[in-house]
């Protein structure tokens, strides 16, 4: 249990002092993942900047999601999905995403491109990982973006989730993987949702 996300990242950010001083970046995933990473990032002595990931939410159930995509076109669809929807509705639901992933990179990051990743070791960050499908997502990206090393870290995460993630990567770093996982917010003792305007301030500062 967490008292909130700054003992959550303090911890995190602990496990991963192997990479102090050495040539990586820290990219959290938006708003939560952002005072994570500040925290991280600081114990790194690395730099933090967000990468925007939007899941992919089912048109007669928003709530829930069929996949997620990154910002630079990667895409994560879960197995079936085409069960679901049609090819068209798919088309239309990750136009608007990346409509609204346009929107908070400007918001998040002032419109900036994201720096090089070619050949540099990349920690991922989030405060929590669900269904796993926007750090699927976050992956991918960083893959293609052409990163030496993923590391995925996160202070909590299901037991399933985890095994998918941690082929993926080069390192996944979970803290808590509770037997019965239902949601993020359950290992910590405070929880709110995080606005722009806090997850900006965490990334000014890092």
């Amino acid at each position: 249990m967490f008292r909130d996300r700054e003992d959550a990242g303090k911890q995190l950010a602990d496990l991963l002092k192997p990479y102090k001083d050495e040539d990586v970046i820290v990219l959290s995933i938006p708003r939560g993942g952002a005072e994570i990473g500040y925290w991280v990032a600081k114990e790194l002595r690395a730099p933090h900047k967000a990468i925007v990931v939007r899941k992919l939410p089912l048109p007669h159930k928003p709530e829930a999601g069929f996949g997620a995509i990154a910002e630079d076109g990667s895409t994560y669809m879960q197995e079936g999905h085409e069960d679901w929807l049609s090819s068209e509705e798919i088309k239309r639901v990750k136009k608007e995403q990346q409509e609204e992933i346009k929107r908070r990179v400007q918001k998040l990051r002032e419109g900036e491109p994201l720096p090089s990743l070619k050949g540099r070791t990349v920690i991922l960050v989030d405060d929590g990982i669900a269904m796993g499908s926007t750090m699927i997502a976050a992956i991918k990206a960083c893959s293609n973006l052409g990163a030496k090393r993923i590391i995925a870290a996160s202070p909590v995460s299901s037991r399933e989730v985890g095994l998918v993630i941690a082929k993926l990567v080069d390192e996944l770093i979970i803290i808590e993987t509770p037997h019965n996982f239902y949601a993020v917010a359950q290992v910590y003792e405070r929880w709110h949702d995080v606005t722009y305007e806090e997850a900006k301030k965490w990334l000014r500062e890092s």
